[in-house]
């Protein structure tokens, strides 16, 4: 019996929890039992991509199907980074419900941009697909910088070599999971110096080995390995290293999530039965790319044989000239000389060629078997045709439809795994943000801006100081109007009046009174900042309410998304044509109609807004039933005995105070005709007004008008006074010309009559 004690002492931690004895013991059987799975995952990983193998000169030839394989399988089972979706389970209208999984969506999109959680899910898929095991941890980091609370979660992907769980058949039985961290001295000063002093410096701290050397990663810094354990059975979150024989730090879960451990479930392919250890999908089909290989090779060697050797008659043996023709690698040099040509027994025949058929035929018979391999291991992968992005122009679309879904049968378990880890990891993010986060930051993070409640009875008590002013202020009319006999007088005089006037009073007080009631109806049922705080700080309450997805993470299809989005439109449009026609004829219907109008649009995905204003339109529906099928003849009795309520007491009221109101009515309306007839005068002064300005606007326009018209008529005097000035110059000159001419005519016509002497020429 104590052998057995001491024997669980050493797995136990709860036996002696100062000593760090036991969780070291824990993560080493727990490395043990993966140590198979490392050793061959590192052997994949080096075949997957190892530069200083790829890069050796002296490798053999081989076939990298295995890498192209997961360059298919990767972006098939994820291509694009996870969309979280937090919205209220079971489709609640309620509105705190609603603002909190609005703010909570916000928030976790900022987290998943901040932690770039596409390098993260990819580093998480490429692990699935090599490994079949792909492990992510959240943390929670608070921090002050300058002077202000730094708040964030962290989403980061771990190694295969740094994540542990407890050995167990399935994942609800891990008791504990771990994690470790690389720190250096200062690292671990500033982390664990305040809970275990100096502890710490004993610590293992060790440089990259040589394996880590080889990947390029190696850190010149010594560091050493710190393991974070969180044990579901202690309720208990423990650091501890080699060589420190108590933990760095130890104390309850400061993160309290509904699944206990800060990181999802991994994301797993194939696993041993009843057990966690992952089985790469690489050992199932070892053999056959192992075969490929080695017929590579073949081919290779041969391939360098396949060139075309003659031999002639010369002074050598026969069996150097032969190995002389087989080691030449020059593809120019094909003729080597034999001396002893009669041992060919050729003849005459002067050249005799190097047989290479053989080898031919053998290449073709290797590279046929190594296809059937290449086919083998396609039919264990599940690559099909369309996958592999060949396919037959032949085919119909039905076949290459077929093949497609074929070969993603056998994938979809990965994506279905890849989009639970998603959903897992907004989970917890969202949880974490919930319980730690202050209100601030989230409405920071959130960009939602609300009421805290303190501000909300602010506002009500100022709608309340309202509501009491006017009804001080009524009853103050009322006791004044009592209190003057001249109103009094007036109000004995017109009773019908002063009633006329006790009701409008009256109305208006009410409708006042109403509008602010209202107002504080509305500001009543905001949502506040402290309610939406106080819903996710309900651990109990809070996984109830809200409901977290993701969006796929798999390459969408847009066809088929236009198609879902004219499957909505038609079945939502149809429904709604029938459902209006059907409460217009029988408003009973009316409450079945929109309940039936919530179950069909929630049938599709139609986006947060669309959702919330599809339910207050089937609300609206309600209320359109509720109108349309009242009775008119009881709304009419309704309507009579109120007036006759109403008549009654204002008659009493009446008789209170009949005389008060007369003098008041009498009064007012005396105001009223002073205030009219002043109006009046005011409207017929601006109306005088309006018109002398009109008028005085023609009479400018007017004069400005004749203004142009006399300065064209003088412009067209002058012009015609130039014309006639003009007429008169050109007749005086045509009259000059004329007695000219007439002046000239007649001296040659007297020079003409004059006597000629005879013997002499013409007169000079």
């Amino acid at each position: 019996m104590a052998d057995i004690l001491e024997q669980d002492a050493e797995f136990d931690p709860s036996l002696d929890k100062e000593s760090s004895k036991a969780w070291l013991n824990l993560i080493e059987d727990a490395e043990k039992a993966l140590q198979d799975y490392q050793d061959k995952s590192d052997n994949i990983d080096k075949l997957y991509a190892s530069l200083n193998r790829m890069a050796s000169a002296t490798r053999d030839r081989e076939l990298s199907i295995f890498w192209a394989n997961i360059q298919v399988l990767g972006p098939s089972m994820y291509s694009r980074p996870p969309v979280p979706v937090v919205v209220p389970r079971f489709r609640s209208r309620n509105p705190i419900a609603r603002a909190a999984s609005e703010m909570l969506e916000r928030d976790t999109t900022i987290v998943f941009e901040s932690a770039d959680i596409d390098s993260v899910m990819k580093l998480l898929r490429d692990d699935l697909a090599r490994l079949n095991r792909g492990c992510a941890w959240i943390r929670y980091e608070d921090k002050e910088k300058k002077g202000k609370k730094d708040e964030r979660v962290c989403i980061e992907h771990v190694s295969r070599r740094d994540w542990l769980c407890s050995p167990a058949r399935k994942w609800s039985e891990v008791d504990w999971v771990a994690r470790r961290a690389w720190m250096t001295a200062k690292e671990m000063e500033e982390r664990f110096s305040k809970d275990s002093g100096d502890a710490y410096k004993t610590a293992s701290f060790n440089q990259s080995t040589r394996e880590e050397k080889d990947k390029g990663n190696r850190d010149p810094l010594l560091k050493a390995g710190v393991w974070e354990i969180w044990c579901k059975s202690e309720d208990r979150v423990v650091w501890v290293t080699e060589g420190v024989d108590e933990p760095l730090d130890s104390g309850p879960p400061h993160l309290k999530l509904d699944g206990f451990f800060p990181c999802p479930k991994p994301a797993y392919g194939t696993v041993q039965p009843d057990s966690l250890v992952p089985v790469p999908d690489f050992v199932y089909y070892k053999d056959q790319i192992e075969e490929i290989n080695e017929l590579t090779g073949r081919i290779a060697a041969l391939s360098e044989a396949l060139k075309v050797k003659g031999f002639y008659a010369s002074g050598g043996e026969i069996g150097d000239s032969i190995e002389t023709a087989m080691k030449n690698m020059d593809n120019a040099a094909i003729m080597v000389p034999v001396s002893n040509w009669s041992a060919f027994g050729q003849g005459g025949s002067p050249i005799i060629w190097l047989p290479v058929d053989m080898i031919a035929k053998t290449v073709s018979e290797l590279v046929a078997l190594r296809k059937q391999l290449i086919d083998d291991v396609y039919q264990i992968t599940g690559l099909s045709d369309i996958m592999r992005g060949s396919t037959n122009a032949n085919e119909t679309l039905g076949a290459q439809e077929l093949k497609s879904q074929y070969g993603s049968v056998r994938i979809r378990d990965r994506q279905d795994e890849l989009v639970r880890m998603a959903r897992d990891i907004t989970r917890i993010s969202a949880e974490i943000m919930a319980e730690n986060f202050s209100i601030k930051t989230l409405m920071d993070m959130s960009q939602m801006e609300l009421p805290s409640d303190a501000d909300i009875k602010k506002d009500l008590k100022a709608l309340a100081d309202q509501r009491k002013s006017i009804e001080q202020q009524v009853q103050a009319q009322i006791q004044q109007a009592q209190q003057d006999p001249q109103l009094m007088q007036q109000a004995q005089a017109n009773p019908e009046e002063a009633q006329q006037m006790l009701q409008q009073i009256q109305q208006q007080a009410q409708e006042a009174i109403q509008q602010l009631d209202q107002q504080a109806q509305k500001v009543g049922e905001t949502v506040t900042s402290d309610q939406v705080k106080k819903l996710l700080d309900d651990q109990r309450l809070r996984p109830f309410i809200l409901d977290i997805e993701t969006d796929s993470t798999i390459a969408p299809d847009e066809n088929a998304q236009k198609q879902r989005a004219t499957e909505f439109i038609t079945a939502v449009g149809g429904f709604l044509n029938q459902a209006i026609q059907a409460v217009q004829v029988v408003p009973q219907t009316a409450p079945l109609m929109a309940d039936a109008l919530k179950y069909v649009a929630s049938q599709f995905r139609a986006g947060r807004e669309l959702d919330a204003t599809i339910d207050e339109f089937a609300e609206n529906m309600k209320a359109m039933g509720q109108q349309q099928k009242a009775d008119p003849a009881a709304d009419a009795a309704k309507a009579q005995e109120a007036a006759e309520a109403q008549k009654l007491q204002l008659a009493q009221q009446q008789q209170q105070f009949e005389q008060q109101l007369k003098t008041q009515t009498a009064q007012q309306d005396f105001q009223l005709k002073q205030a009219l007839t002043q109006h009046e005068a005011e409207l017929m002064t601006q109306d005088y007004q309006a018109k002398m300005q009109a008028t005085q606007m023609k009479a400018q326009q007017d004069a400005e008008k004749s203004a142009k018209e006399m300065a064209k008529i003088e412009r067209d005097m002058a012009l015609t006074d130039t014309k006639i000035r003009q007429a008169a110059s050109d007749t005086e000159n045509a009259n000059i010309k004329t007695s000219v001419d007439v002046m000239a005519t007649a001296r040659k016509a007297e020079i003409a009559a004059q006597p000629k002497p005879e013997g002499k020429g013409p007169p000079k």
